[in-house]
């Protein structure tokens, strides 16, 4: 069996991030053969062109982990019907200089959770139309809009059973979307 090695990057910055607590819960379902890593995008310096130069230490190092990862699985709030800023910077990070874009032929998944009655749909789509400029590999299907209810929990902190089953099932289909690109 492969292991393939994810990097989590959760959209929010929040000591609260409801995504950040909805993404430690949903790796607990994935497969097996998935390892993962949670990058830090909250201490990324804005970028700008001069970087392309000189680019700062924590833009070196959060470039080599996006290249080092096998796959990318984005888990983003949605502010004003878009990607928060702190995650078009990340994107905008690991793609430069030009011809050094760490997250080319990458695959990818977007997931999000929000109490909102459309979850973070808006939000996907925008970084979908992000991602395809940055050659990101995104899967497509299963799409998954997740809203958190009062339930949505087990006291423990775990997915409860009625979303359970379905993330389990969307959590083998980014396996197996991961499984079938190619190296």
């Amino acid at each position: 069996m492969n292991i393939y090695k994810v990097a989590v990057i959760v959209g929010s910055t929040s000591k609260k991030s409801t995504n950040m607590q909805f993404a430690k819960a949903l790796i607990k379902l994935a497969p097996e053969n998935l390892e993962f890593n949670f990058l830090d995008i909250a201490a990324l310096p804005m970028y700008n062109h001069d970087f392309d130069a000189d680019m700062p230490a924590e833009a070196k190092l959060f470039k080599e982990n996006v290249r080092a990862a096998d796959a990318i699985l984005f888990v983003t709030p949605e502010y004003n019907r878009a990607i928060p800023g702190v995650l078009k910077n990340a994107l905008d990070t690991a793609s430069r200089p030009a011809g050094d874009n760490s997250w080319s032929g990458k695959p990818a998944a977007v997931i999000g959770a929000s109490i909102s009655p459309i979850g973070t749909a808006l939000a996907q789509n925008h970084l979908r139309s992000c991602v395809t400029f940055l050659d990101i590999l995104m899967m497509n299907q299963p799409e998954a809009y997740i809203k958190i209810t009062d339930n949505f929990y087990n006291s423990d902190g775990t997915i409860g059973e009625g979303s359970e089953d379905f993330l389990r099932n969307w959590m083998k289909s980014f396996a197996a979307w991961i499984e079938k690109m190619p190296r």
